[in-house]
């Protein structure tokens, strides 16, 4: 049986085709992602599905989904986007569908009556990943955008927060993420020199141009779009980090731009390991797993910083497979999905 989970996200869509043998152990797993901006290419969705699949579309079993694309601002609010994105993945598909629900997988018709169910639950699909590792821990999937920070224990996952706004609440959620942040929400001043200099507060760079300049990532990884429309060369990358402090490299030297990338990745460390600490101490939870693109350089280094044990994805999965977890764990649930409704028929 091969399964497709999808994971559809405001900036990315990802995929995961997990094939399974007749006892449900996974045999192969291939994974893929695609560019998608929701906010503005919504209509692309099902094209996108189709193409990511690929010749794979004709060995399909049945399809899995989560979704946290319903924020994007092309909907006036969250049930909205819900029902547009189910209802473009309807279409797409003439197979068994279901849904990641913050209670589960869900058919179609309990998506349309209760739309909120799906919300930003995608985190739900990676948990049972990090609890196959560890029966209590707190997973960090660091992603493009966001990182969720997800306790688990008993072998359950255990979050105060449902919603992304209660979440945000209870440190949960961190909007800071490996490619698409603005430096500008998580520094306000930067060292240069033998001073601190403020900075400006406009969209210049991006934390995938402090990552790839410092090496942590590799201009393949750099997958959105620039905030100047230019390339992701480091090159092009100092250049639009020296225009945080309105600078550009004739008035700044590459040492100057690369010591302002350090404190600005020491400054996201920071971010991430605050909200860590306060999961970790209200739950007495000291283990951490770490997956997403920024696994190493976000959710490790943000545990390491604590003294937090910590561990990644990559025991089970690749790296690549580490990446777009929530949909393999997408797939996953769709499997235990299909195989409850066999038994429930058969009984």
């Amino acid at each position: 049986m091969k399964i497709a989970g999808f994971d559809i996200g405001g900036a990315n869509t990802d995929l995961a085709v997990v094939e399974f043998d007749e006892n449900g152990n996974i045999i192969d797993i291939r994974t893929e992602f695609s560019y998608l901006p929701m906010w503005i290419k919504k209509d692309e969705l099902s094209a996108t599905l189709l193409e990511l699949l690929g010749t794979d579309i004709d060995e399909i079993d049945a399809v899995g989904v989560s979704m946290t694309a319903e924020l994007a601002d092309s909907y006036q609010n969250k049930s909205e986007g819900v029902l547009d994105i189910s209802a473009r993945v309807m279409e797409s598909f003439n197979l068994p569908v279901a849904f990641v629900g913050l209670n589960g997988m869900m058919n179609y018709d309990s998506v349309r009556k209760s739309p909120q169910e799906l919300a930003a639950a995608n985190w739900i699909a990676t948990a049972p990943i990090a609890a196959h590792m560890a029966p209590d821990c707190i997973f960090i999937d660091t992603g493009s955008t966001t990182t969720d920070i997800i306790p688990i224990k008993n072998g359950m996952e255990c979050a105060k927060g449902r919603s992304d706004l209660e979440r945000l609440a209870t440190g949960e959620l961190v909007y800071t993420g490996t490619l698409r942040t603005n430096v500008a929400t998580l520094v306000d001043k930067v060292p240069l020199k033998d001073e601190w200099v403020r900075t400006a507060s406009e969209l210049f760079a991006v934390t995938a141009d402090v990552h790839l300049v410092l090496g942590n990532i590799t201009p393949e990884d750099y997958t959105s779009e620039t905030p100047d429309g230019e390339n992701n060369s480091r090159e092009a990358s100092l250049l639009r980090l020296s225009r945080v402090v309105c600078g550009d490299m004739d008035l700044l030297s590459q040492d100057d731009v690369v010591k302002i990338a350090r404190f600005i990745y020491q400054k996201q460390t920071e971010k991430v390991a605050e909200a860590l600490k306060e999961v970790s101490e209200r739950e007495n939870i000291e283990l951490v797993i770490a997956t997403g693109l920024g696994m190493s350089i976000i959710g490790c280094k943000a545990a390491e910083l604590l003294g937090l044990e910590v561990r990644t994805m990559e025991e089970i999965l690749t790296r690549e497979d580490c990446v777009v977890a929530p949909a393999v764990g997408t797939a996953l649930l769709m499997e235990k999905f299909l195989e409850t409704r066999s038994k429930s028929r058969d009984l």
